[in-house]
């Protein structure tokens, strides 16, 4: 079937199948049903001395959301009732492509509108190929607020993952402040713009620590020793391990700020999947994770079974302001309380992008994965940049800063109502050839816009991410890029203005598949991918704070032959009139 390698200890077989787990979709499949409540409740993430109880959403009384456990082929029916008293609300299936299914894809005001206060909306869809994935509110700053849970999808029945473990562990990672989204939205709205700062905590699970340390004893600080019973909301999750084994870590970041570092001391890991999609094994110290990434790591119990080591995640690309979020690996031999001998791991300095990029450079899709088309039809320029409109501090593409429509972007497409509800004109291809990515621009103004790029079907569309200097002078940042409805290859990254002397550097080999793609600072990343699922999708930075702020585009691909549109969901805008006139 393959061949057969040894990594950092870690048996891992080869594959020479295009996609494990997508091939029989219909073998064994069933269709499993929820029924959720999304609602706040009372919560404490990190257990604050400030304020002994936080709000945070929650669904079924459960932060983080429910787990969801199924198989590759199997249908996905969630009965979501909107328990909030003023706000919609919508879920996006982070990763699942969607396929036929464009409207339960769970962006407001692109597939579908938002669900009311009281109303009930059906998500169905079919999870498509096997991986690590989780869903997430996407409607104002919901995932902020803690709306958000994983999903994971084994291979179909009869089918084998391409590496051997004897367990698994599911980390969901995210970010906390102790200040309201409310409050958050109102500050990044403003004139002049109140930022809201770096999160008080980094979250393992819904779970941190901030008025106190697991691993006090080693800081310089005065901050406090936890002691936990076990029973409070923020008390860590431990990962209990048996000598010599092999456990899959699966890791799934929906941050809203934070990018991260993950390391366990005294371990290697070896990566084995990222975002849904197998890659050829490395084994390193540590892995950075930014918002919308997902990985499995495999990790062997080799070490002295007489110790507990520290499980940990630290800030990167910003000046870490948030304390280290810390677990204990525990061999079974030890009892879980006992703390590790050593410091927790000390990550890479926060700026040090060597380190980042180089773990980049070290994903390859697996051996006898598909491969990207060699040429493509057309290719799009999408510069990044901090703009003011109207002395308001917004995000642009290309000098346009992404507002949503009234009436989703699905139903006005489909049914020919652009003129009335979107800017017909489609958005800039590229940009100035004379722009300085490495200084301010000379003029900061954008303007806003709704525009859409529209592809045909099984088009092979190339897009160049260029980052550049924000408003301030020596200031860039990081920008994880999230596509829905479509993987993409990740044909390469570099430093400066992309040119057309960067494309003989593009990997078209062995290039990783992924949803979710990086742009360093002062640099670009090229994507490749197949417009392929015909349906209005948006692509846009992870970053909660920016997307809010108009770091987005749209793209929409032959939306007419979208067929069996609940009208539910678009039941709102110009579409909603045209239900309504149309009702027998």
């Amino acid at each position: 079937m393959g061949e057969k390698l040894v990594v950092n200890g870690v048996f891992v077989l080869g594959v020479s199948l295009m996609l494990l787990g997508s091939l029989s979709l219909g073998l064994g499949a069933k269709t499993r049903h929820f029924k959720w409540d999304v609602e706040y409740i009372h919560w404490s993430p990190d257990c604050s001395s400030n304020s002994s109880e936080g709000i945070v959403m929650a669904i079924n009384g459960q932060f983080p959301g429910p787990t969801i456990v199924a198989r590759a082929g199997d249908t996905i029916n969630v009965e979501l009732t909107n328990k909030l008293f003023t706000e919609g609300v919508v879920i996006h299936w982070h990763g699942i492509r969607q396929i036929g299914t464009p409207w339960a894809d769970g962006t407001a005001s692109i597939s579908q509108c938002a669900i009311n206060p009281g109303e009930t909306f059906v998500y169905r869809f079919i999870l498509d190929k096997a991986g690590t994935y989780f869903y997430h509110g996407h409607y104002g700053m919901q995932r902020s607020a803690g709306l958000y849970g994983s999903l994971i999808v084994n291979v179909a029945e009869g089918e084998k993952e391409p590496f051997r473990y004897d367990g698994e562990f599911n980390l969901l990672l995210s970010d906390w402040w102790h200040q309201s989204v409310h409050e958050q939205e109102v500050g990044l709205s403003s004139k002049p713009l109140r930022w809201i700062g770096e999160p008080q905590s980094i979250l393992i699970n819904g779970r941190g620590q901030y008025s106190c340390s697991l691993a006090a004893q080693y800081s310089n600080s005065s901050v406090e020793q936890c002691k936990f019973s076990g029973t409070e909301q923020c008390a860590p999750q431990v990962l209990r391990v048996l000598p010599t084994k092999t456990y899959r870590i699966r890791l799934a970041s929906t941050t809203a700020l934070a990018s991260l570092n993950f390391a366990i001391g005294g371990h290697k890991i070896v990566v084995v999947e990222a975002d849904g999609n197998y890659v050829q094994p490395f084994a390193v110290p540590d892995i950075d994770i930014y918002s919308g990434e997902s990985y499995s790591v495999l990790l062997i119990a080799d070490q002295n079974p007489k110790e507990n080591y520290w499980v940990s995640l630290s800030v990167r690309g910003r000046l870490p302001k948030t304390p280290q979020a810390l677990t204990v690996l525990n061999y079974i031999t030890n009892h879980a309380s006992k703390v590790p001998s050593t410091p927790p791991p000390v990550a890479p300095l926060w700026n040090n992008y060597t380190h980042s990029k180089a773990f980049s450079n070290k994903i390859f899709a697996l051996i006898g994965s598909q491969k990207p088309p060699i040429l493509a039809r057309r290719r799009i320029s999408l510069l990044n940049t901090q703009n003011k409109i109207n002395d308001y501090t917004k995000w642009a593409i290309n000098n346009i800063s992404l507002v949503l429509p009234s009436t989703p972007y699905l139903g006005s497409i489909k049914y020919g109502l652009t003129h009335n509800s979107l800017d017909y004109k489609q958005p800039p291809e590229t940009f100035p050839i004379d722009y300085d990515i490495m200084v301010p621009a000379k003029n900061p103004n954008a303007t806003h816009g709704s525009g859409v790029y529209t592809f045909r079907q099984n088009h092979v569309i190339d897009i160049v991410l260029q980052n550049s200097n924000a408003l301030k002078a020596n200031e860039s940042e990081i920008h994880p890029w999230h596509l829905h409805g479509h993987d993409f290859w990740v044909l390469g990254y570099g430093e400066g203005r992309f040119d057309e002397r960067n494309v003989k550097d593009l990997n078209l080999k062995n290039p990783p598949l992924r949803n979710t793609a990086v742009i360093y600072p002062y640099g670009w990343t090229v994507l490749r991918f197949v417009a392929d699922n015909p349906g209005v999708w948006a692509f846009h930075c992870h970053i909660e704070p920016h997307l809010h702020m108009g770091m987005g585009v749209i793209f929409a691909i032959d939306v007419h032959k979208v067929g069996n549109v609940p009208r539910q969901a678009l039941a709102c805008g110009l579409t909603a009139n045209m239900f309504f006139e149309n009702k027998p």
